[in-house]
């Protein structure tokens, strides 16, 4: 294994100008990350230099066999942590031929509403905060809970330490390491309520940033679970009973919320959410209702809310924020399992373009 691992580690640039790119998208369930790799005459920076590529639709539920071509636009490069070097991830959108978004592409639809005049002017900036739950690949059971069984009640795993505490940190520090040097926006880690669950978090990021970052994070995620043959799980109530479930609350905050005077901005702006209640619902993830259900530091799936400081609300705003008269607010709603590009590119249509 030594020997795979010395090839594994090769370093390209001593025998070749060439570069591998791993291009990434999102397949038919809307959820499953898919990649492929390719030769590059040499290194890259600009995703509009990429070449465009294409992948058999049909065996990602995004084609019929009988026209099966989908076509890969590049959108964003990152340093690739596994293959080090100048090599790239590249995190791509799909296309028909004739160069229509497919109906899984949702990157296609937010970068629309990021480029309006009146979105860019503000310059929404978003901090996603990604929880998510590590399985026992063999069993589907969190990892360090006993097998058939549970551990004792939540409590002491929030920010724990210790063996019988915190189950999988390694993967953790793996994942925010390997985020920091792909160039991700990571900015911190802990471990979450429930044993086996974590968080990291991603921001402040500017606009479809946002989406594209969140997404390649999943990707490193996926790939350093695969390499410690751990499970990952972005189900948003992973575990029945009296447990925590798994969010992606968002922050946010426009030009106009940062200035003098924001809470004015934000107090408006959550107004605005609450009229859109039922839409944000239907577009912030699946199964989202095994988790609000007004427990375990959420709102019900039924009804807005909003205060300061509060954690069982749908939209929170800080300490910070109140006393300072400015800042941004938190949109707590949003599912483990939910589409960063849908969920950031909403929350700016309705609190911006809605007048």
């Amino acid at each position: 294994m030594s020997l795979l691992s010395d090839i594994i580690n090769l370093d390209l640039s001593e025998s070749t100008e060439k570069i591998i790119a791993e291009y990434i998208w999102i397949g038919g369930s809307g959820l499953d990350l898919r990649s492929k790799g390719r030769t590059l005459p040499g290194p890259v920076s600009d995703p509009a230099k990429l070449p465009k590529w294409n992948y058999d639709g049909s065996s990602t539920n995004q084609a019929p066999g009988d026209d099966s071509e989908v076509i890969l636009y590049p959108q964003a490069i990152f340093k690739d942590p596994f293959r080090r070097g100048n090599n790239i991830l590249v995190i791509c959108d799909a296309y028909t031929p004739a160069g229509e978004p497919i109906p899984t592409n949702k990157r296609a639809n937010a970068a629309k509403i990021f480029s309006h005049p009146d979105v860019a002017a503000e310059e929404p900036w978003y901090g996603i905060e990604q929880e998510y739950t590590l399985l026992q690949k063999d069993t589907s059971w969190p990892l360090g809970w006993p097998i058939g069984g549970f551990p004792g009640p939540q409590g002491p795993y929030y920010c724990g330490a210790g063996a019988d505490k915190a189950f999988g940190r390694d993967i953790v520090d793996a994942h925010y390491k390997a985020c920091l040097y792909a160039g991700i926006h990571i900015s911190g880690i802990n471990a979450e309520v429930m044993p086996g669950q974590w968080e990291f978090q991603v921001g402040p990021t500017v606009g479809i940033a946002a989406g594209d970052q969140i997404w390649a994070a999943r990707y490193i995620l996926e790939r350093i679970t695969e390499i410690a043959g751990v499970v990952l799980s972005l189900d948003p109530k992973p575990i029945k009973g009296d447990w925590n479930g798994a969010g992606a609350h968002c922050n946010y905050s426009t030009k106009s919320m940062r200035n003098d005077g924001g809470i004015d901005v934000i107090k408006k702006a959550i107004e605005k959410l609450s009229l859109r209640h039922k839409e944000h619902i239907a577009a912030y993830g699946e199964g989202n209702e095994r988790r609000l259900t007004g427990r375990h530091e959420t709102a019900d799936i039924h009804t807005f809310s909003w205060g300061v400081a509060n954690r069982g609300a749908s939209v929170r705003v800080g300490r910070d924020t109140e006393k300072q008269g400015k800042g941004y607010f938190e949109d707590r709603r949003p599912a483990s399992n939910m589409d960063p590009y849908v969920v950031t590119s909403m929350i700016a249509e309705t609190t911006i373009l809605t007048k």
